[in-house]
Order: structure tokens, then sequence, then C-alpha cells
């Protein structure tokens, strides 16, 4: 199991180029990200193979996150913005050598029929892939909570399995972020619907994300049982990146970080070290 720390949602406290180095210092090898706004991306890149991190993910430009977008590709006023976005995202990717690309569809415009709405991020989504396919990268869709994110278009685990599927590329594939399903399953802790339902699309998964729940904060802030969880991905046999997306409560984030020791933070970890360090 290999774990990478999201640096949109980690090291909050200091500037965005300087967590590079906050990831590589806490012991990570692996990071990912959100649309890098207002950076010099070749600055980046040369930040990030001068730390000697490897990329394993990150978001096409989604908008104004803060200000509530969550996506511009289900929008008839921006979803050229979108097509325009998408080369310098794969010319970013080369150069950091990352292999996928997250793109969150957007959220529902009342206006609008919703098939309407979602062929045209049907579309998009193809026209993408399709950018992206001659270089070996895939195109992730994430299915969104509406609790927390407005009327995303796809909520559900379900919706955006049958939007890929519907999309029709070989390189669309799924990123399951447990946080987001376990808000959309309902009140209580639902560890063995969430592993139904990475058993049941198992083979469009290429990106697993967690945070606890409630709150989106660190393992062992909430009540989602990651022994469980984290040994039965592993039994499953899953080979990809586990993504820390969690927001830190109540402490910074090096410290948010005591549930897995630093010898697991690069390289192959065994649930075991993990649990051991978090004490459940």
């Amino acid at each position: 199991m290999r774990f990478s720390a999201n640096i949109s949602t980690l090291w909050r406290e200091s500037p965005f180029m300087e967590r590079l180095q906050r990831a590589r210092a806490a012991g990570f090898e692996a990071v990912e990200f959100w649309w890098p706004r207002g950076e010099d991306l070749q600055q980046l890149a040369a930040r990030v193979r001068e730390l000697g991190l490897w990329v394993v993910l990150f978001n096409f430009d989604a908008g104004d996150m803060p200000a509530g977008d969550r996506g511009l590709l289900s929008d008839p006023a921006r979803h050229q913005g979108f097509r325009e976005h998408v080369p310098v995202a794969l010319e970013l990717a080369r150069a950091l050598g990352c292999r996928r690309l997250n793109a969150l569809v957007g959220l529902r415009i009342e206006s609008l029929p919703l098939e309407e709405q979602l062929e045209l991020a049907r579309q998009n989504v193809a026209w993408a892939a399709d950018q992206a396919a001659p270089h070996g990268i895939e195109v992730l869709i994430e299915p969104v909570n509406t609790h927390e994110n407005g009327p995303y278009l796809l909520p559900t685990v379900e919706e955006a399995v049958a939007f890929i599927r519907a999309v029709g590329r070989g390189n669309v594939r799924l990123q399951y972020d447990l946080y987001h399903a376990q808000v959309m399953l309902g009140e209580r802790p639902r560890e063995a619907e969430l592993l139904e339902l990475f058993d049941a699309h198992r083979e469009l998964i290429s990106h697993v994300q967690i945070a606890d729940w409630p709150g989106r904060g660190q393992p062992g802030s909430g009540s989602l049982d990651f022994q469980q969880i984290l040994s039965a991905l592993e039994e499953r046999g899953y080979a990809g990146y586990v993504g820390l997306e969690y927001i830190p409560r109540g402490v910074g984030t090096d410290e948010s970080l005591r549930w897995l020791p630093r010898e697991a933070r690069a390289g192959d970890a065994r649930p075991s070290q993990i649990l051991l360090a978090e004490g459940r």
C-alpha cells in the first residue's frame, strides 16, 4: 500500500510551493494536488524534480474552488475555457511524469435540461481523454458529495460509473474518494458498504482518497474504522496510491500525521504499521 500527500489540503499554513518541501521533509515520496492556480508551472515542475517527488495525480482546473466552483466542463458558458486549459494541463503532466488527471464535472445548472448538461460533460471528457491517450495519461472522474459542495452533477459512485461507461474511453476511470462516498451513504459509518462499492467497481478504480468522517479530518479524528478499510484494500490487492486528502483537525499537519509512521509514508506500507501508530 502506497500513500500520497495531497498538498492542497495538507500544510495549508504554508504557501503552495513550500508544501512540496514540507511533504518531502515529512517522509513522503508521492504527492497530489488540485490545479495550482497562480503558480509558475515551470518552477513547480523544477521543484518537484529537485526534491525527487513523484506526482501521482493532479486536478484539471475546476474554477474558483473557494468560491464554490466544482468544474467547468458541463457549463455551456465556460466549457471552452476547460478545452483551452487541457493542453496546458497535459504539458504539466508530461513535465512531471504524472499519469492521472482528475476532472471535476461541475454543478447542476437548473436552467438547463439535465441530460443536455450531462451530454456536454461527456463530450468534453471524451475530448480530453482523446488528447491525453497518446501520452499514456488517464482522465479520472470523481463522485463528490452534494452535502458540502452544492448540486454536483455526479454525487454517487453509481452515477459516476454510469457516466464513465457512457463516455466510452478506455483511459477514463474512477477516482474513489471514500469520504465523499461515506457522506452520501448516510449518518453512520458505512465501512461495509464502502468496500462493497470498491468491489463492485474495482476494474474502473485508478486512485483512492481517504479522510475520516465526520469532519474530513485525519484518520482517527472521526468514526471510520481504517483498520477494516485499509486492511481490506490490501487483501483485495489494490496496488494504487491512497491519497491523503484530509483537512487536519485540531492540530497542524505534521502532528496530524502521527497515525502514519514515517517509515510508512514512502514506498510500500503494511496496514499493521499504520494501525499500531494510530492507536485504534
